[in-house]
């Protein structure tokens, strides 16, 4: 190729049409570790291609089973390096001022963590009033940890919960008053809960064993959404289980997660959306079952029915390996 000025001019003025947005050729390319991950769908491919009564038919499907075991493990042994380090991490920056747990687990790992505005009800003597504290959440698949940020990557905690102990939904603005202030700021505040999508959580502490209750804001109505979806853990098994009428979309545009409760995508994949919130999809990506969260404008809806048939009838075949392996 570089010997050869033809094909490189041809390359150049490829590179430069719209449809490639100047990106270079090797973006263009599979890394490594992506190519494994499709190559159960290769399989699956050949598979549906290869004739059901001829003798290549079971080898074909041996064949897939245990590619499909070699890239689940390849994809368990990665995240599993990248949770502990995490949690190493983490735990570095707590600080209990009870009595700790020992956060570090290897049955434990990350689900969502961000800054959040919570709005406490004050008891004076004759008014309740609602007064506004930011708090820092650190969701794991088993406990929610309630923090106070104290610097750049301290943390104090303030409460904790048992996963399974914790209930959620939506909240309306006028849950929340807050206390008036004197001064022309207190237009401000009025405004500035306009802007806060709320939610309720509702959890037995840990260190308590009071049932707390707290209204949760978040600037965003997709963070909202993100959040009830990550705290209401059962609510959403429900929901995936049942894919009557769900939208299918296929990936136009690569992501990388950037949160842990995103869906890194590649070109081509296809994704079971459960909701579309604010230019987000929550969904189901097809090839392994993996879920959560990515920007709209990276895929494209599927409507060809037929397509839509064959995506579910792969995802099945693809899905019920995992249990005969």
């Amino acid at each position: 190729g570089s010997k050869n000025s033809a094909f490189k001019e041809v390359l150049t003025r490829i590179e430069g049409h719209p449809d490639c947005r100047n990106l270079p050729m090797i973006s263009f390319l599979i890394l490594p570790m992506q190519r494994i991950t499709r190559l159960p769908l290769l399989m699956d491919t050949i598979c549906q291609k290869t004739l059901k009564d001829s003798e290549h038919y079971e080898t074909c499907k041996k064949a897939l089973q245990a590619m499909s075991k070699v890239v689940r493990k390849c994809n368990e042994g990665a995240r599993t390096m990248e949770r502990t380090e995490m949690m190493y991490t983490i735990n570095s920056q707590l600080d209990f001022k009870f009595k700790p747990f020992p956060l570090v687990s290897s049955s434990r790992w990350m689900v969502k963590r961000g800054e959040l505005t919570a709005f406490v009800e004050d008891s004076g003597i004759f008014t309740k009033r609602k007064s506004r504290h930011q708090v820092y959440f650190f969701l794991f698949n088993d406990v929610l940890i309630v923090t106070k940020k104290k610097g750049e990557d301290s943390y104090t905690v303030i409460d904790y919960a048992l996963r399974d102990q914790i209930q959620v939904g939506t909240s309306q603005p006028k849950d929340v008053h807050l206390s008036p202030m004197k001064s022309p700021t207190s237009m401000l505040g009025s405004r500035q809960v306009g802007t806060n999508h709320l939610f309720w959580l509702c959890f037995r502490s840990n260190h308590s064993s009071e049932k707390v209750r707290m209204i949760l804001g978040t600037e965003l109505q997709n963070e909202r959404a993100r959040w009830i979806s990550a705290l209401g853990q059962n609510d959403n098994d429900k929901r995936r289980h049942d894919r009557t009428n769900v939208i299918q979309v296929e990936v136009i545009r690569t992501y990388t997660v950037k949160q842990p409760d995103e869906l890194s995508l590649q070109v081509a994949d296809v994704v079971l959306v459960s909701q579309q919130v604010d230019g987000w999809y929550e969904g189901e990506r097809l090839r392994d079952g993996e879920s959560g969260w990515f920007p709209a404008e990276c895929a494209e809806k599927i409507t060809c029915q037929a397509t839509i048939e064959r995506n579910m009838q792969r995802m099945d075949r693809l899905q019920g390996l995992e249990t005969n392996v």
